[in-house]
């Protein structure tokens, strides 16, 4: 069962990634909904400011994040080789992602997360349906296979 929950989360990691790659492709769609901002949730974009600007740069090194992260769940889910880090990092990483994702869904108390009280946006909506609960999904998965590696 570990092993199945290591395949899900990493390829969800991997996923995330290139959905990062596309963008810094150039590619546009999603951007709205990816940013948290100010304003109305109309679709209109009137009014609404993007809270910041991601650069290139961001958005390249979330993308190699997202996909180390995959890589190290592969690994530590036992389905990629762990050769390659040392063992007691597993433990340590496994756990700091775990918290790193579920600190996510918790948020900020302000613009992310289960408990944002800006609620009227698109990436609010997002947000609240898809983002934060996909966080405490992946932070408990990797609890478990923490716990099992």
């Amino acid at each position: 069962m570990f092993n199945l929950l290591a395949w899900i989360v990493g390829l969800i990691l991997m996923l995330l990634s290139g959905i990062h790659l596309y963008w810094l492709a150039g590619g546009k769609k999603g951007i709205a909904a990816a940013v948290p901002s100010t304003g109305s949730s109309t679709g209109s974009g009137m009014g609404s400011r993007p809270l910041f600007l991601p650069t290139m740069a961001a958005t390249g090194a979330v993308a190699i994040a997202l996909a180390a992260a995959g890589w190290f769940v592969f690994a530590l889910g036992g389905v990629a080789n762990r050769s390659v880090i040392p063992d007691f990092l597993f433990p340590v990483g496994g756990w700091t992602l775990s918290a790193v994702f579920m600190l996510r869904a918790v948020g900020d108390l302000r613009w992310v997360g289960f408990f944002k009280k800006h609620k009227g946006t698109v990436f609010a909506r997002w947000d609240s349906a898809l983002y934060a609960p996909l966080c405490a999904f992946l932070g408990v998965c990797l609890m478990l296979i923490t716990l099992e590696a």
